[in-house]
């Protein structure tokens, strides 16, 4: 496949309840293509939309009571199940309460097990064993530059041979993120940046889009795992990302945070040698594809526990 039909083919991904390979609908799709492959919308990129500015005005569009009449459409349009929700949908007020609207207890159940990491949000998970040894992030031939990353190259130390679990939320997705194992929680700590897109379609062309956009680093003290690195990782169009929980003794599929409106991620690392991760994952991430799991779902086991 040459490098243009590779940049901008469909987004595939693997659905593991599923067992099936599917393809992503990808919400406001043309406007991301324009964006990142069109040459001026690459200058309006660069001038405009990488702005936090523009992400806040966004937010602020979807804060408005008109956005309301947006809800019902966008939960035909990509088949939502209502039921799932705690609330009715006419209990939100506008398209942003619903955007990170939360869930009943039974509609994402906790994998059981302190031995047991689970993913901390619904989405498309990339899964890497060895960051430091893999180049099939999104495309073929990109590194991963954990110091960036972090923005701090004393921890990357910490973390260097790790496991990283990327987990990419898109608009249709529940948006509120959760601990993926239980132990003590720091504070967040809050890195400035841009606000890129982190679809494919952009993460393709740059990698270096998730230590160039504005995040929030967590570390949390696990008994079984050690440390763990989160990261929630905004986007165009994320008016904000909210922590929701207080630093101090967390227990796994606790609610941290949420985001709102627009896609965004949360990468999850794991120091070298404390993760196993289950096969099947690993089966798809050594092909750089993405795995559809809801938050509360098996990742692996530690190590001595296999």
């Amino acid at each position: 496949m040459n490098e243009p039909n590779e940049l901008d083919a469909p987004i595939q991904y693997y659905h593991r309840a599923r067992k099936t390979l599917e393809t992503e609908q990808v919400y406001g799709e043309a406007f991301l293509r324009w964006v990142y492959a069109n040459p001026l919308g690459r200058l309006s990129l660069a001038l405009v939309v990488k702005r936090i500015a523009f992400s806040c005005w966004y937010g602020w569009r979807m804060d408005r009571s008109r956005s309301q009449q947006k809800i019902a459409p966008f939960i035909q349009q990509y088949g939502l199940n209502a039921e799932e929700f705690a609330d009715s949908v006419s209990d939100y007020a506008t398209f942003n309460q619903f955007f990170y609207r939360r869930l009943k207890a039974s509609a994402r159940p906790i994998a059981s097990g302190s031995e047991v990491a689970v993913f901390p949000a619904d989405g498309r998970h990339l899964i890497i064993e060895n960051f430091s040894n893999c180049d099939q992030f999104y495309i073929k031939g990109q590194r991963f530059d954990l110091g960036e990353f972090l923005a701090d190259p004393e921890l990357a130390e910490r973390f260097e041979g790790g496991s990283l679990i990327i987990s990419r939320l898109c608009p249709v997705d529940y948006h509120r993120y959760h601990f993926p194992v239980s132990g003590k929680s720091a504070a967040p700590q809050t890195i400035n940046g841009f606000l890129y897109s982190v679809s494919p379609l952009a993460l393709r062309r740059s990698l270096a889009i998730l230590w160039q956009n504005r995040r929030a680093l967590t570390l949390i003290d696990s008994p079984q795992f050690g440390s763990v690195a989160m990261m929630e990782i905004g986007a165009t169009c994320v008016g904000g990302m909210h922590s929701t929980y207080h630093p101090g003794s967390v227990t796994k599929g606790d609610e941290k945070g949420y985001f709102s409106f627009g896609g965004s991620c949360v990468a999850t690392l794991f120091a070298a040698g404390r993760l196993q991760i289950d096969s099947d994952l690993l089966h798809q991430g050594a092909q750089g594809r993405e795995v559809y799991a809801p938050m509360g779902t098996r990742i692996g086991t530690v190590v001595d526990s296999v």
